[in-house]
């Protein structure tokens, strides 16, 4: 298919653009195969480049011959066109609905880019899991990679290599992925280096309503266990909703199989349930006419900061389970690609510094969310302002963010990153020019080629330049396990991201520069201080030879 054919009207001259804090701008509005460019050829005039991936749903509307495109966009912009004309009008709003919701993912932008900047390091190969599993096994020597699932035979969902126990063997793993969901049987997902716990991750179980069980499954779990300690089996699903499962097949590790466990039932609420709080909050932050009380029971009833409290809430147990019980954790949900992943992942920030810093951060992303089989393809179709809603979508990346923020907002100096680090990743989920959140899991991106015939997202972020922008200048590295507080007066509305479009950050970017300068000439003083003591200690050292006979 040629993008030619989805262009009625590539190009409408008299266009003005309006968008939030910005004059409103007359220039030439341009349509390509994967950008809207508005174009004045003023000095000083912004031009404005948007990605049709960004585009989630536009509206129409027209007085006298006067048409105007109203665009909302999946990182909660909305963005007003007036077109002169009203087929010029139908004909670009037309052009935009097709070629923003292209069916195919090789005829999306990351397929088509070629950068710009000099590539010095290779995204694709920055997080491998023999560089990972390397960390651990300093550590330990009970744990090995496991290459059952190299043709993806095995998981669909999981990476070709895995880590897991090493007293089991690949034949037995394939065993236990008959009785997991999705075949996705339990593998390591974060070892903690002070006392050897780990957490696992995994599907349910297939039990069913006959009580079925597995021996090498109930073997691999027992394998992880000390002598003489229990363990934990957090399920992200309700009782009720654990034991609805069982009629389809699913269910719950029973207590008589695993006898050496304790199950607990945290409920975090799953796919349009999420999505329809994403709408109800994005619809209350964008209405200017709330008075106080209409605000503050509209943000109450999207619930969206119910879902930060769940899920920060388990991710404080599992953490809890680790480092003061003293004792190893399966968390699972359904399928353990979403809820899961919310859970493991915090738990890991809370629990081990490395995942605070920049790299250790994105290697965490790499390994509990793209390698683990988070299926961003379908959950990131759409946002806050589509109307045909498929079942899949739902904003759970976007939540683990969110909950990430409240964390690093309780402590400032413990975070190498800063809020735009995780707003960026945010809006690359949704719309990018790179490759790295295309498909569903490892399977479509090796069947995509994507690390052949795309860029990935960390080679151009992990570039100095790029990097600065991203750097918190409060950081101090803090080795130590952080307890966020997770009772309602701690947590907070996300302004960075939902907000951002509303109003002004002017004076807050002061505010931050501010800070910034002082910090730097903090640092300035300090390394003057530093020379005049070993100046000082230089002289004292003279006097006191020279006085000695």
């Amino acid at each position: 298919m040629e993008f030619a054919e989805l262009i009625k009207t590539p190009r409408v001259d008299n266009v003005v653009l309006h968008r939030p804090f910005y004059p409103a701008v007359e220039g030439t509005l341009c349509l390509t195969g994967h950008h809207l460019i508005l174009s004045s050829r003023q000095d000083n005039t912004e031009e404005l480049w948007l990605l049709h991936s960004n585009i989630d749903a536009i509206d129409k509307r027209f007085v006298g011959p006067l048409g105007t495109i109203i665009i909302k966009c999946k990182d909660f912009r909305i963005i007003q066109l007036d077109i002169p004309g009203m087929e010029e009008c139908l004909n670009i709003a037309s052009s935009i609905e097709a070629l923003s919701t292209l069916d195919s993912i090789t005829l999306m932008y990351p397929f088509f880019y070629r950068p710009m900047f000099e590539v010095i390091e290779d995204g694709w190969h920055s997080f491998l899991p023999e560089q990972e599993f390397e960390l651990y096994s300093s550590a330990t020597s009970e744990w090995r990679l496991s290459y059952v699932n190299k043709e993806f035979s095995v998981c669909l969902s999981y990476p070709p290599i895995v880590i897991v126990p090493k007293s089991i063997d690949d034949e037995a793993l394939r065993k236990v992925a008959t009785f997991r969901h999705g075949g996705r049987f339990p593998v390591l997902s974060y070892y903690h280096k002070k006392n050897g716990m780990v957490i696992m991750r995994s599907g349910q179980p297939l039990t069913g309503t006959n009580g079925r069980r597995c021996k090498e499954d109930e073997k691999l779990i027992n394998a992880t266990l000390r002598a003489g300690k229990r363990g934990y089996i957090i399920d992200t699903r309700s009782l009720n909703v654990a034991q609805q499962a069982r009629a389809k097949g699913g269910g719950f590790e029973q207590e008589a199989h695993y006898p050496q466990w304790r199950r607990i039932h945290k409920s975090i609420e799953r796919y349009h349930i999420l999505q329809e709080s994403l709408i109800k909050l994005v619809e209350a932050c964008n209405d200017q006419t709330h008075n106080m009380d209409r605000w503050l029971s509209k943000l109450e009833a999207s619930n969206w900061l119910t879902h930060i409290k769940e899920i920060l809430t388990t991710a404080c147990l599992a953490a809890q389970c680790i480092d003061r019980e003293g004792a190893s954790i399966l968390i699972h949900g359904t399928e353990g690609t979403d809820s899961t992943l919310q859970v493991t992942s915090l738990a890991q920030i809370i629990l081990e510094p490395r995942s605070r810093t920049i790299r250790g951060f994105e290697a965490l992303i790499e390994r509990e969310w793209l390698q683990a089989g988070h299926p961003f393809q379908q959950r990131c179709a759409q946002s806050a302002y589509c109307n045909s809603k498929q079942k899949w979508e739902s904003p759970v990346f976007l939540l683990f963010l969110d909950c990430v923020w409240q964390i690093l907002r309780q402590f400032p100096c413990s975070f190498e990153f800063n809020e735009n680090f995780l707003i960026m990743l945010f809006e690359h989920t949704y719309a990018s020019q790179f490759g790295t959140f295309l498909g569903n899991n490892e399977s479509e991106r090796c069947k995509l080629k994507l690390q052949q015939k795309t860029m990935s997202l960390w080679s151009w972020v992990n570039r100095p330049s790029e990097l600065s922008k991203f750097t918190n200048p409060l950081f101090e590295a803090n080795n130590l396990v952080i307890w966020p507080s997770v009772a309602p007066q701690s947590l907070q509305l996300w302004e960075g991201i939902f907000l951002r479009w509303n109003r002004s950050s002017k004076y807050l970017d002061e505010a931050y520069e501010e800070m910034v300068n002082i910090i730097d000439y903090n640092k300035e003083l300090q390394a003057k201080v530093n020379i005049l003591r070993r100046q000082l200690a230089e002289l004292e050292t003279e006097d006191g030879i020279q006085e000695s006979p």
